[in-house]
């Protein structure tokens, strides 16, 4: 019986077997015979039975190892039993010095280092597709908008290189990360390595070479959870940041607005049980929705990073549900978020008719106008204000001022042509189109 939405509903499935059960069991097995081959390294056992134990580990299987848990209450006991049934006489060095969380933090660290490599490619993904958006509509005018209102014009392209922007912020946080979150441990039950006598430093750094992960450099019997607190932190960041696009375009696409359209397969797409007519911004709102589950695991996180003494237990259910969801999930809304700006209808011509029809958006325009014809910013500001606050048309008061229009009628196009008054935008573009190119290579 399935009870969490993210086993039928959400994720996808390549991501999901990261965390799933069989994954864990496997990566638990490849951190456990790494450790033996530590201790084949530093003369420890003997190095016939690092290959006796690799070729027995493929008849572990995980229902053995719940049958194991069951009896004796104990998980990673439970795969240290299960790997040393198959393993004959060499069964007796499997575990030799460590603790639980050596295993189990390290594997997760495998986990995540996997993950990770899918967050990348994601990144990348919408990345293109940013830059593509960026550069098709640079020269499609439309509302800037500020406390919901008509502000100053604005590009939907430069839109979409702002976005591009953040989205490289997360990306560049990511790659710094993983010098800090990519960190497993064999150090034993306090983090002092006892049990591994003089040898511990050496074989520590074995397995972490064995598995290309850095080295815990304060353990206790865990890894340092403020390095998970980083890697939550980080898609949660990520994951707000896809809200915030999502919610643009939901807004956008209101229908009073309609600027933008999700993609909208309109021979077999159903928008309303009851509202036929209806073309809803689904996957966005489906992306909102996921990002506030993600950021709300970062207290549960934060929390699990308190802990008595050297360590406690009450991390470890947490986190079992923490990790897992926050990665899932993080990947699913990136992958939804490209698919959506991918199949993204841009309603150019409703973009411009917004544009003429709230023309007071080009009232900077007129004040910045008026100071280069002799004008005090002050005194300026005032009139055009005086203007905007006047009912009916702003373009045609503004031609027909006592004081203004004989000086502003000749320019009057071009003082309100949007494009004309677009500031730095190409300059904003290339630059943040230019920084994608040199990171990505």
């Amino acid at each position: 019986m399935l009870v969490c939405p993210m086993d039928y509903r959400y994720g996808r499935d390549e991501v999901k077997k990261i965390f799933s059960e069989e994954s864990k069991l496997d990566y638990m097995l490849t951190v456990e015979l790494a450790l033996l081959k530590a201790h084949a390294m530093v003369g420890n056992i003997p190095k016939e039975c690092v290959s006796h134990v690799e070729k027995s580990m493929k008849y572990v299987e995980l229902k053995r190892v719940k049958e194991i848990e069951v009896e004796i209450k104990h998980d990673v006991m439970a795969v240290v039993k299960a790997m040393s049934e198959v393993s004959g006489e060499c069964g007796k060095y499997i575990h030799l010095g460590a603790t639980s969380n050596d295993i189990i933090d390290t594997a997760t660290a495998l986990q995540i280092k996997e993950f990770l490599r899918y967050l990348e490619e994601d990144l990348e993904n919408l990345e293109d597709v940013l830059e593509n958006l960026a550069l098709k509509y640079r020269n499609t005018a439309m509302l800037g908008r500020t406390h919901g209102q008509a502000a100053v014009p604005v590009t939907f392209g430069l839109k979409m290189a702002n976005y591009l922007a953040e989205v490289l912020r997360h990306h560049e946080r990511l790659r710094e990360a993983k010098k800090r979150v990519l960190v497993g441990k064999m150090m034993g039950a306090v983090g002092t390595g006892a049990a591994f006598g003089d040898k511990g430093m050496k074989i520590q750094k074995h397995v972490m070479g064995y598995l290309n992960l850095g080295i815990e450099e304060s353990p206790t019997q865990i890894v340092a959870r403020d390095r998970y607190i980083e890697l939550i932190s980080l898609l949660s960041g990520i994951a707000t940041s896809l809200e915030k696009f999502a919610t643009e375009i939901r807004n956008l696409q209101r229908t009073e607005i309609g600027e933008v359209q999700e993609g909208f397969d309109e021979k077999k797409q159903v928008g309303s049980s009851t509202m036929a007519q209806k073309r809803n911004p689904i996957t966005s709102e489906n992306i909102c929705g996921l990002a506030r589950i993600i950021r709300g695991f970062l207290t549960p996180m934060h929390e699990s990073a308190i802990l008595w003494h050297e360590r406690d237990l009450t991390n470890s259910s947490a986190e079992r549900f923490i990790i897992p969801h926050v990665c899932v999930l993080t990947d699913d809304i990136i992958v939804k978020m490209t698919g959506v700006l991918r199949d993204l209808k841009v309603n150019e011509e409703r973009m411009l008719a917004n544009l003429r029809a709230n023309e007071e958006v080009m009232a900077e325009r007129l004040i910045i106008f008026l100071v280069e014809k002799g004008w005090s910013r002050q005194d300026a500001h005032e009139k055009i204000r005086q203007i905007a606050m006047q009912p009916g048309n702003f373009r045609e008061n503004v031609m027909h001022d006592k004081e203004i229009g004989e000086i502003i009628k000749p320019h009057i196009d071009a003082l309100f042509d949007p494009l004309s008054y677009m500031g730095s935008k190409d300059e904003i573009i290339n630059k943040i189109i230019e920084k994608k190119r040199n990171f990505l290579n």
